[in-house]
């Protein structure tokens, strides 16, 4: 347990929280990034590729082999991490969750107010009728998912060459702005537009939980370069 942390955590009211895959990975779910040897035996393109909109659209069996593969982890389980922020949140300290991540495992642990800046993989809808369909039908579908009416399924996740969406980005920019208490982990912040969020708060209690540096370690009022799950949970992760 981190004493300073869980000082500011005592005297905050209205704490947000802004994270990405290094919460996640604690989960067991890869960061996509990290690509291994068995990437590049399948593919010849950079997962960046892969997971931008004109692929999706060029090469969408690649597109999906890809996404099953490495995106879809359905039977990760939340960690301490997720665990702890749904407790704040239901004891009225913690107003909102801001993630990168688009595996729902923040509502899993029972978060309510959660931001999915890149959409989730829960979410799936045929471009031509707009039927809905879940993440399970996609995992156990083969090629090109379609609907009954022959439309491609596409995830609702943001690819690269898309725009956020901006009722979503709204709602995460007045949450961080009027946070009296902000807590940035798992995350790189290289990943724009979605990094530059942390630039909203203004207040005196932002805190780092990372293992590497980022832009924003000169001006953390706290930073901790340990396990996010560890840090969050009180020594257990």
């Amino acid at each position: 347990m981190n004493q300073g942390l869980e000082e500011m955590i005592a005297r905050s009211e209205r704490i947000v929280f802004f994270g990405g895959a290094g919460v996640s990975t604690e989960s067991g779910i890869p960061d996509f990034r990290s690509v291994d040897g068995l990437y590049h035996q399948s593919y010849d393109v950079p997962p960046e590729t892969i997971l931008s909109h004109s692929f999706f659209v060029r090469e969408p069996e690649t597109f999906f082999r890809f996404y099953r593969e490495k995106m879809l982890a359905l039977d990760a389980q939340p960690n301490a991490a997720h665990r702890r922020l749904a407790v704040l949140e239901r004891e009225g300290k913690l107003t909102a969750v801001v993630t990168q991540n688009i595996d729902g495992l923040h509502q899993a642990a029972g978060s309510r107010r959660v931001f999915e800046l890149h959409g989730s993989v829960h979410r799936n809808h045929c471009q031509k009728c707009g039927a809905f369909f879940d993440a399970q039908f996609i995992k156990n579908s083969e090629g090109v998912p379609r609907c009954p009416c022959g439309g491609i399924i596409k995830p609702d996740v943001v690819l690269y060459e898309e725009a956020l969406d901006q009722g979503v980005l709204q709602g995460a920019v007045e949450a961080i702005m009027n946070a009296d208490m902000l807590i940035v982990g798992g995350t790189s912040l290289v990943v724009w537009p979605a990094a530059a969020l942390v630039d909203y708060y203004r207040g005196d209690r932002l805190v780092l939980i990372n293992r590497e540096p980022t832009r924003v370690s000169g001006r953390a009022d706290l930073v901790i370069t340990d396990s996010i799950g560890v840090v969050l949970g009180g020594g257990q992760s």
